[in-house]
């Protein structure tokens, strides 16, 4: 991803206020409020024109992060069609700062925003089929950059909805490690945002006597991760049946495990180095 200056304007001067995103050399623009500023972000010119928008907050069934991805040729038009959703509570629209974007457009980065988050998985995608637009070539790599800059923008905004698991080939690279326990064998990484245990890592089916007295947080969370079928049941084990990003190592050490452990000690190289070691010699 090329190098970007973002300008973020705080309209109350507050970060987590209504909040105007734009980029150096790019004619797009973000804007960003939370549920309870919704008047303010409506009266927002910027919301006349064609866009996408975002939609977020947390499930209430899986109390996983969740989004709904929309378009409208006005934008504020279709946000207040939206107050019957409960789920959501912020909401994020970009536009293009001309002209320029058509109904084929926003429907065409609709289409690739639920695509992206699907594939990405780090939240429960609400409208997670899109009808999504055919364009011309040079009409789809303009929306591929226009994309480009979204992804750099919605963290800045406070939402990792496309952000990947795996670091990116411009991140600093971090070694893929290994948690091996009585025949199980899982993978993982460090990222910016915690530790990923990649798809297809092996988990203990049962946990251990000792978690219910240490770990009782553990023991929400693996429920939660069988409820929502990241973890599934598999021979005489469980699996991740997708990547799924931890907090920290040593949460994703104990789901694996089964019980408490240190992820420090648990994730290691190919080579036996602990990643308690790797970080040590940094």
């Amino acid at each position: 991803m090329s190098a970007a200056t973002i300008k973020l304007f705080l309209t109350n001067g507050e970060a987590q206020s209504l909040r105007v995103a734009e980029i150096s050399n790019w004619n797009g623009k973000a804007v960003a409020a939370p549920r309870t500023e919704l008047d303010a972000l409506l009266k927002r010119e910027e919301l006349e024109k064609p866009g996408v928008y975002l939609l977020v907050g947390t499930d209430p069934d899986s109390g996983r992060p969740a989004t709904y991805v929309g378009e409208a040729e006005i934008v504020r038009d279709r946000l207040r069609q939206h107050s019957g959703k409960d789920f959501w509570v912020q909401a994020i629209a970009f536009m293009s700062q001309g002209e320029n974007l058509t109904k084929s457009h926003i429907k065409y980065l609709e289409g690739r925003i639920i695509e992206e988050a699907g594939k990405i998985g780090r939240f429960l995608v609400h409208n997670a089929v899109s009808s999504g637009a055919k364009l011309p070539e040079s009409d789809r790599e303009d929306m591929e950059v226009f994309l480009s800059r979204v992804r750099q923008l919605l963290p800045v905004l406070g939402c990792d909805l496309l952000v990947p698991m795996k670091p990116g080939a411009t991140a600093r690279p971090t070694p893929e490690l290994v948690c091996r326990s009585k025949g199980l064998t899982a993978h993982g990484q460090r990222t910016a945002q915690g530790f990923v245990v990649f798809k297809g890592s092996e988990a203990a089916a049962q946990l251990r006597p000792s978690a219910q007295q240490r770990a009782a947080w553990m023991i929400d969370l693996r429920n939660n991760l069988l409820q929502t079928k990241v973890l599934v049941h598999d021979a005489n084990c469980l699996k991740f049946a997708q990547d799924y990003e931890f907090t920290n190592p040593s949460g994703a050490a104990s789901i694996i495990l089964g019980g408490h452990a240190n992820g420090l000690i648990e994730w290691k190289t190919a080579a036996g180095k602990t990643l308690k070691q790797l970080e040590a010699a940094v």
